[in-house]
């Protein structure tokens, strides 16, 4: 599961926090129009828990970086028929992902590979639904920085199960004046859906963002809702792997996020 138009880099592992478990339990049953997979879920046990030794032994200062293991055992989790299938809809995605590890690729700022590679705050990302809202998907990138203190940026969010009329397709790739200042996404043909992965995706735009200092809070400083920066605000997740316990994403700029 981070980027001033997406907080998180492109692509992520991330690890189920224990909360979202209670919260799957509350999701509307979805079970009924989802086929019923038939994994051997001891190999891929295995094969995530090599992935988070490998990881670890990485190097906890190092979450931008990715040893051959690690990318060796993330294409291998993404090959095979371990996933749990249209994972963009599937019960199992709602609720809080903690950030393990991420790739890092020249379309990232250097703003935001600075604040991802920072492995002093913890960030999480939720996929979850709008208190005003319970039809209303949000996908919400969170940095804490303490128990009490954290920057919370949420992204209105659309899939086939909650659709969203305004996710569009982005027509640009956010470059300014030529320079990569926010960092820069695919358009058109490269940012095309894998057919061969149905129901991976979820699209969303950056809605709002806040820094949260325990009673008060202070306004993210980006004006995500002006038409002058709408279309640069918008992304998408990738969903290449899906289990109980780990998401495996790609997202607009085709990094890998763990």
């Amino acid at each position: 599961m981070v980027q001033l138009s997406n907080l998180l880099p492109t692509a992520a592992i991330l690890l189920s926090s224990p909360s979202s478990l209670g919260f799957q339990n509350l999701l509307p049953k979805l079970s009924s129009i989802l086929p019923t997979p038939q994994q051997p879920r001891a190999s891929a046990i295995l094969l995530e828990d090599q992935l988070i030794s490998a990881i670890a032994a990485n190097g906890s200062d190092k979450r931008l970086d990715n040893s051959d293991e690690i990318s060796s055992l993330v294409s291998q989790l993404e090959a095979s028929q371990f996933s749990i299938p249209r994972p963009a809809v599937a019960p199992e995605v709602y609720g809080r992902w903690r950030l393990l590890q991420t790739t890092n690729a020249d379309t990232a700022s250097p703003i935001q590979r600075k604040a991802v590679d920072t492995t002093k705050f913890d960030i999480f990302q939720d996929i979850v639904f709008s208190p005003d809202d319970a039809e209303r998907l949000l996908v919400r990138q969170i940095v804490k920085f303490s128990d009490t203190n954290e920057l919370c940026v949420d992204a209105l969010a659309s899939t086939s199960a909650y659709p969203l009329e305004e996710l569009t397709d982005r027509e640009a790739d956010g470059k300014i004046l030529g320079l990569n200042v926010l960092g820069v996404s695919f358009v058109g043909e490269a940012a095309a859906e894998d057919p061969n992965r149905p129901d991976s995706r979820i699209r969303f735009v950056f809605d709002e963002g806040k820094f949260n200092f325990g009673k008060f809070s202070i306004p993210y400083p980006v004006p995500f809702r002006s038409p002058l920066f709408r279309d640069a605000v918008k992304g998408w997740i990738d969903i290449t792997y899906l289990s109980d316990r780990m998401r495996i994403a790609k997202g607009k700029r085709a990094q890998h996020s763990y």
